[in-house]
């Protein structure tokens, strides 16, 4: 174990390196491009494999490739490139691709703030691809987190065989803090197809194993509809909606199992839910105060959303949901409570403030 003081970009190519990831490819894009630097170059050094594509598109098709041959992969981009990357994010999720995208938030639409933060794209994390299907998603607030959740997305993404994304912004991505590096981090593998097994029959958790090439396997892989051994199966009512139903399901049903939040003061009446880089200022916001009524819920992931994680505050009155986007995630707290939702959006790139958030606390009481 060891400590260092490592740009949070940096902790994050750090996280998935120790995690076992040997392939990135992407293609540079402020402000996430320091995550692509790091990869050329410690991966060559540890016979790993950097690929620098000519786009977005090709970055993500490139990572499903590699995934498919059996390593861990991953890219990173941000707002413009994460958006050209949506088709392919699909066809993970309907081909049951693991494999990790980081997306450094900037302000969007469009170009927008190449050089500032934002949490636009949480939504779009969600639900850009179209068609049903579900997804895993983390949000780090500290260059600490950015190193552990990177590491842990790659369990989750081999545990589910999903793309799972480090939701992360401009400020944190690019922040430099003390960090501890530990020697070793857990890895849990992809569960290998047993031969005989359907590439595509799901255990009882609605996992396949995985077949990887190169390893004797015959198997087809297609975004069509697909039976059990992976052959399209498109005009099948029946096949369509067992099989997406079950990419739905692996995820979903397993929402308690994965949930990751921390609770400060459970008995408190006025609740702040936060994620990313907000939750510093909430944090802070506590640290300045005595008052046992101000309560903190902060999720480090975010999809699928813990709506169980708002009973944790059976007194609460009222949440609070800072934001750097027009309110996103408060839509969801807002779907899964009776209480008052006070978002408080932010726009422009700079983060809330403490004794704003306070000032607000105090108007609405």
């Amino acid at each position: 174990m060891k400590e260092d003081f490592l740009q949070g970009n940096v902790a994050c190519a750090e996280g998935a390196l120790a995690a076992g990831c040997r392939f990135f490819g992407g293609y540079p894009i402020t402000p996430s491009t320091e995550v692509a630097e790091h990869m050329a170059l410690r991966l060559p050094k540890i016979g790993g494999t950097f690929i620098q594509m000519e786009d977005e598109i090709a970055s993500i098709s490139s990572v499903i490739g590699a995934s498919w041959t059996g390593v861990r992969a991953m890219t990173a981009t941000s707002g413009p490139g994460f958006s050209l990357m949506m088709e392919n994010i699909g066809y993970a999720a309907m081909t049951e691709t693991p494999c990790v995208i980081v997306n450094i938030q900037r302000g969007g639409p469009s170009t927008g703030q190449p050089t500032l933060g934002a949490q636009g794209d949480m939504l779009q994390c969600r639900f850009g691809s179209h068609g049903d299907y579900s997804i895993i998603a983390l949000s780090p607030c500290s260059v600490q987190e950015m190193f552990d959740l990177t590491a842990h997305a790659f369990n989750l993404a081999d545990r589910f065989r999903v793309p799972v994304f480090i939701m992360s912004d401009e400020i944190v991505g690019h922040m430099r803090e003390r960090i501890t590096i530990p020697d070793t981090v857990p890895v849990t593998p992809r569960r290998s197809l047993i031969r005989g097994e359907l590439p595509f029959r799901a255990g009882p958790d609605g996992v396949p194993g995985f077949p990887a090439f190169g390893e004797g396997y015959a198997v087809h892989v297609t975004g069509l509809t697909h039976d059990e051994k992976g052959y399209p199966k498109a005009t099948s009512p029946k096949a369509h909606e067992e099989l997406v139903m079950r990419l739905w399901n692996k995820v979903e049903h397993a929402r308690r199992e994965i949930a990751d939040y921390e609770v400060i003061h459970p008995d408190a009446r006025d609740v702040f839910v936060s994620y990313g880089a907000p939750a510093r200022a909430v944090q802070q916001l506590l640290h300045d105060t005595t008052d046992p009524d101000i309560g903190h819920l902060r999720l480090r992931l975010v999809w699928p959303f813990p709506e169980f994680a708002l009973g944790e505050f059976p007194n609460a009155r009222r949440f609070l949901v800072p934001e750097m986007n027009m309110g996103q995630m408060a839509r969801e707290v807002e779907r899964h409570t009776c209480c008052e939702v006070i978002p408080i959006p932010r726009l422009g790139g700079e983060l809330h403030m403490p004794g704003e958030l306070h000032h607000i606390l105090e108007e609405t009481r």
